[in-house]
């Protein structure tokens, strides 16, 4: 049993330990009743591990009343052992997963009454391990638009259908994937997009921007036939999955020069965005379908508005009095500080940026990044201006960024 998908069954786990299995299997059972099919799968496959470790350490157990602490001791680290999903080692949020289920069964059955059930719980929510808990990783504002615009140009429409609506509107891939035929719904003047119970057993309206309906109609009129019961299913009428998705993304991703993306970051993408752009930590937590606000505080974590506007506001001001040392006329500072922010200003469409660089920030060049920006020919002299001015002062990103702009513009007005 050298991986996570060659644990024994429960037929062949049955011939050594019938008494043992038949209890884990009521256990299922009961726990079906309440539990999601993918989270009864979850506790199937702990118990079978348990189950498999038992045959393997304790063949004289006969019935789970006789587990003891010491044999809890000594799963722990077998199941450490073990190697994950293309992996050497089991993951900590598995682990942790697997420990919490069996001590959860063991919980369970002294509760009910059981008579399998040992004297004691033999585990303790010290068991389980420590998870790190990192915050969402989302694509950078330069990123999304790459990935956007590549999606845009694949010649698979169901490629830009599943990019752009998981990208403009945060959902989950289970849920992208599960929209019935009838999702998009008018409320008031404007369309929205129907979210079945899902993950947290809570259905959701979000408002669909007009040229998502326009997407998603087109599809739908080239390839699902009428009468059928998903808005988005692939172009021979079977049901997306997440794999699916996830190739479809990472297909935009590759062309766009990107490493690899979990669906999920789009989400991610999504709630960052949102956030950098002032929309309240209540609006995004409905958007996201969070049962709380906990949840959607760790996107505050990456980037809070009102902390970093008030910062900047006093940093220049802080920074002066560092650098004083003697007084200068006040007809000296003028001159002085306007040719320091002339060296380092930015070209904007309109005007300048004059923070100085060792405060540069995350919304540098943030409309042309936008996944919204739309340019054309007649501005050519302006992005033109924009290039060379970040060139001059080694502004390399924006160059680049410019660069790519005037490339479209070019080949828009050549096609």
């Amino acid at each position: 049993m050298s991986g996570p998908l060659l644990l024994p069954t429960w037929e062949q786990l049955a011939t050594t330990h019938p008494t043992m299995v038949e209890t884990m299997r009521r256990y299922l059972e009961q726990v079906a009743c309440v539990l999601r099919p993918g989270s009864v799968k979850g506790a199937d496959l702990a118990l079978r591990s348990f189950t498999a470790f038992l045959a393997e350490t304790a063949p004289q157990l006969v019935s789970t009343a006789e587990v003891t602490r010491r044999h809890v001791e000594d799963y722990k680290p077998w199941l450490a052992k073990r190697p994950g999903q293309n992996k050497p080692r089991m993951s900590p949020a598995t682990l942790a997963h697997r420990l919490g289920t069996l001590r959860m069964f063991f919980v369970r059955i002294e509760e009910w009454g059981w008579e399998q059930a040992p004297a004691r719980v033999p585990m303790f929510p010290g068991d389980l391990p420590k998870q790190d808990h990192p915050l969402p990783k989302a694509l950078d504002d330069a990123a999304a638009a790459k990935l956007l615009r590549a999606a845009q140009n694949d010649k698979r429409l169901l490629v830009r259908v599943a990019v752009e609506v998981l990208l403009r509107t945060g959902l989950r891939v289970s849920e992208f994937t599960s929209l019935r035929a009838d999702a998009v719904i008018q409320i008031g003047a404007g369309p929205w997009l129907h979210v079945p119970v899902g993950k947290l057993r809570q259905d959701r309206y979000l408002p669909l921007h007009p040229q998502l309906v326009d997407l998603i109609d087109t599809y739908r009129t080239e390839h699902v036939p009428t009468g059928h019961p998903l808005l988005l299913p692939r172009e021979n009428g079977r049901a997306l999955d997440r794999h699916t998705v996830t190739r479809f993304i990472n297909r935009a991703g590759a062309a766009a020069g990107l490493p690899h993306i979990h669906p999920h970051q789009l989400r991610h993408t999504l709630a960052t965005q949102a956030i950098n752009r002032g929309m309240s930590l209540e609006a995004i937590a409905a958007m996201l379908g969070h049962r709380s606000l906990d949840m959607t505080l760790r996107y505050a974590k990456i980037a809070n508005r009102t902390v970093a506007d008030e910062y900047f506001a006093v940093t220049d001001k802080v920074e002066a009095l560092y650098q004083q040392t003697n007084s200068l006329p006040a007809d000296a500072i003028g001159p002085k500080m306007a040719n320091l922010r002339r060296e380092h200003h930015r070209l904007l469409g309109n005007g300048y940026c004059t923070r100085p660089t060792e405060l540069d920030c995350s919304f540098e060049s943030i409309c042309e990044t936008c996944t919204f920006f739309q340019t054309s020919i007649e501005f050519r002299p302006t992005l033109q201006a924009q290039h060379d001015d970040a060139t001059t002062k080694g502004q390399n990103h924006r160059a680049d960024l410019f660069t790519n702009l005037l490339n479209e513009v070019d080949n828009s007005a050549a096609s």
